[in-house]
């Protein structure tokens, strides 16, 4: 069948239409992908607006709770600092008055070795003072006329009448002159001390012949007071500013009048060396000479 034009056979049926093959229901397939497309366009687009929605809120809360947080922080650390600046205040207060208490105890300290070195040498000066009297009246001591004792800073010299005045006399003797020459050179020497002179009597009241001079034992035991502070102070150089007198007549005994010895202790001078003090307690000074 060379030469010949080739002919398609087709089946009974199947011959194909003259409308060139159009599909009624490909617009429709178009569409439904097109809605379909659009569907999960805004789909997609809602699912990301969502997913930005909520990351923003996310975030808003994220900042919310970082403020709330700094805020927090903030007022934390200001709670701390004050509490920091209460604690070092309190720490510097405490230091300050531990430093107070130190400087305290430290002045205190000095004072009380100062007030040791001064009585130190308070009692140095009163030993050798006690040595000197001692040693220059050491005769008398030894006979008993002189009795010399020393007790809570003080010194005392009592003498027996007999080696000062005659018999009822309140004149000094030649006697009694020369040992208050010897006393004198130590007692004008002493510093920072009064020096109460007493005068004392026994119970005998004073002869008829005395009587005019010396009514009673106290104008006798005042006058024989009065002339030993007078020889010391201007004849044996003692400093007057420094000497008292007073006579206690017989009030003041240190032995019994029942018997003459008795007696004879009784009539005395009494010398005795006192600290000074402050202005306020001269009176107790001299109620604690009084009292001896």
């Amino acid at each position: 069948m060379s030469g010949d034009s080739e002919k398609t056979v087709y089946a009974k049926g199947t011959a194909p239409r003259r409308d060139g093959g159009a599909k009624p229901w490909l617009p429709w397939l178009v569409t439904a992908l097109v809605v379909l497309f659009s569907g999960a366009v805004a789909y997609l687009g809602y699912g990301a607006y969502s997913a930005q929605k909520t990351r923003a809120v996310e975030a808003e809360k994220a900042a919310a709770e970082a403020r709330a947080l700094t805020v927090s922080t903030e007022q934390a650390r200001k709670t701390l600092e004050e509490k920091l600046a209460e604690q070092l205040a309190a720490k510097d207060q405490k230091l300050s008055a531990l430093e107070d208490e130190r400087t305290r105890l430290s002045t205190e300290r000095e004072q009380l070795q100062q007030a040791v070195q001064e009585k130190d040498a308070e009692l140095a000066r009163l030993k050798a003072t006690y040595e000197d009297i001692e040693q220059k009246l050491k005769a008398e001591i030894s006979d008993g006329e002189i009795r010399l004792s020393q007790a809570e800073g003080r010194i005392q010299v009592d003498l027996v009448d007999k080696i000062l005045f005659d018999s009822g006399e309140a004149a000094l003797t030649e006697r009694g002159n020369e040992v208050l020459t010897r006393l004198g050179a130590v007692l004008a020497k002493v510093e920072n001390r009064s020096i109460f002179v007493s005068g004392h009597t026994d119970d005998a009241p004073p002869s008829q012949r005395l009587a005019a001079t010396y009514p009673t034992n106290w104008e006798l035991s005042v006058a024989r007071a009065v002339n030993v502070v007078r020889f010391l102070g201007e004849k044996a150089g003692v400093p007057p500013s420094r000497l008292v007198a007073a006579g206690h007549a017989d009030t003041k005994p240190v032995a019994s009048n029942a018997t003459p010895k008795g007696r004879a202790r009784n009539r005395r001078i009494e010398i005795l060396l006192i600290p000074d003090l402050p202005a306020g307690k001269q009176g107790e000074t001299k109620a604690a000479a009084d009292s001896r």
